[in-house]
């Protein structure tokens, strides 16, 4: 028997709202990188403390990772749609009460605090309800590339918040940013109310309390532990983000160690292009079809690349070490995302796309802390601070300051390729794509001609049966 799961037929002109929702959302995303960068700045000089920094950044994880389990269900009971419109709406509130306070030089540390925890709470709204969007609207066969298009929003956002916020605190101040992120979002908020969204049924009948949105969390976790190919690729993401948290943490101190912050900025730009790139290829190719062989040798590509970044204290060998492993976490991503879009039920979508987010975020926050511990306490000492004490280290790795970090980047990078190796011992998940079936299309309700923005609801969404066992 096979897993046959109710799937949401896409509208035929899907791909072009899902469009018209991604230049909302890339508008939006570019105004809050600029907030968040220009605050970060702003609250510096204001405390000149680089742990209230450290704070601002725990409390901009945490509370969303928290959050997830309970967003997911929210996003299933109330819609893509409309979760993406609260979150917009509730963003865009809380960044305007920061304009006054800026304004009129009343802003303090705490209020920092609480506004960074709520914008991490509608964050963890946020990133679910897109991932759970992209199937309802586009095709399956677009999906590669919908996916692509979401990675080209966050690169681009994230290697020109830097540079942008900083000429624009000089020239409009924070306020004058503050503004461009209201209009961001208001273009956000004005895209999703043009564009119609499907409605899946999610066949809640019970008030959403908190303990029956963990029930229905633990739902859709059930869901993906009785088909063990998705949990076996669950699994594997976890240990890739565990791996990725530890590059993301190293990479700033291990070239800081051998140039300046210039030549720092110099290897992030060209990791960002590689970010870039890798998703305009995926948004314009819609990458490969073979996904689960792709992730595997795009993991490949990443660990590869994190060994040779620690071999040398070189510019060049760690620019072009960033760019490949850049772009082969964005290729990850992409390829990766496609499967459990087509593979689970609609009526679970936003509460796996939460678990995915969880998956990303508790195994990055664990290495970030080990990553710092583990430099000080063990690589550094170990190694030498200043210089190589091992010739066979240094034969390795180099010499010079920071070696104790290239070490441990090195290990890093080893235990990625030792994780696809056994990865690809798994024939469940080497055999996902041909035993999970895809969604099979139900009949779907006509749409209404009038263009009023409202999610309609699509066919009955059924639980998939207990009995389809012999594709898990």
């Amino acid at each position: 028997m096979t897993d046959v799961v109710q799937e949401s037929a896409a509208p035929a002109n899907g791909f072009r709202s899902y469009l018209t929702i991604w230049v909302g959302q890339f508008a939006s995303m570019i105004g809050s990188n600029l907030t968040s960068f220009a605050l970060g700045v702003y609250v510096y000089q204001l405390t000149d403390s680089a742990t209230t920094l450290g704070i601002i950044l725990a409390l901009g994880l945490l509370p969303a990772t928290l959050a997830s389990p309970f967003a997911g269900s929210l996003v299933d009971r109330w819609g893509t749609r409309r979760t993406l419109m609260i979150s917009s709406i509730g963003s865009m509130l809380v960044t305007l009460t920061l304009a006054p306070l800026v304004a009129t030089d009343s802003f303090r540390v705490w209020q920092v605090y609480v506004i960074v925890i709520v914008t991490s709470l509608l964050t963890s709204l946020q990133i679910p309800a897109l991932g759970a969007l992209t199937p309802q609207l586009v095709p399956k066969e677009q999906l590669g590339q919908a996916n692509g298009l979401r990675m080209v929003a966050i690169a681009v956002s994230q290697v020109l918040a830097p540079v942008t916020a900083g000429f624009l605190l000089v020239s409009i101040d924070l306020t004058g940013i503050i503004v461009i992120d209201v209009i961001s979002y208001t273009a956000a908020i004005a895209t999703l109310y043009l564009v119609r969204v499907p409605r899946v049924r999610s066949g809640a009948t019970t008030a959403g309390t908190p303990a029956t949105l963990l029930r229905e969390f633990g739902e859709a976790w059930r869901y993906v532990a009785e088909r063990r190919g998705l949990l076996t690729l669950l699994f594997f993401l976890a240990s890739l983000n565990f791996s990725a948290g530890f590059v993301e943490l190293l990479i700033s101190p291990l070239v800081l160690s051998f140039t300046s912050s210039e030549g720092l900025g110099v290897v992030l730009s060209i990791g960002g292009l590689g970010m870039i790139i890798a998703g305009v290829v995926v948004s314009v190719t819609g990458g490969p079809s073979r996904r689960v062989r792709a992730v595997f040798a795009f993991a490949l590509l990443f660990g590869i690349a994190t060994i040779v970044g620690s071999l040398r204290p070189s510019i060049p060998l760690v620019a072009c070490a960033a760019f490949v492993a850049m772009g082969a976490l964005v290729l990850i991503n992409t390829t990766h995302q496609p499967i459990w879009q087509t593979k689970v039920d609609m009526r679970l979508m936003g509460r796996v796309m939460a678990l995915l987010t969880m998956v990303g975020l508790i195994p990055q926050l664990i290495a970030n802390v080990l990553a710092g511990v583990a430099v000080d306490q063990v690589f550094e000492p170990l190694v030498g601070r200043d210089e190589v004490r091992s010739e066979s280290l240094t034969t390795l790795i180099g010499d010079g300051p920071g070696r104790g970090i290239a070490l441990l980047m090195l290990l890093v990078g080893l235990l990625v390729v030792v994780t696809v190796a056994v990865g690809s011992l798994f024939g469940r998940l080497r055999r996902l794509e041909e035993e999970l079936p895809d969604r099979a299309a139900p009949a779907v309700d006509e749409e209404p001609t009038s263009g009023d923005g409202v999610e309609e609801p699509i066919g009955d969404e059924r639980p998939v049966t207990d009995s389809a066992t012999s594709a898990r």
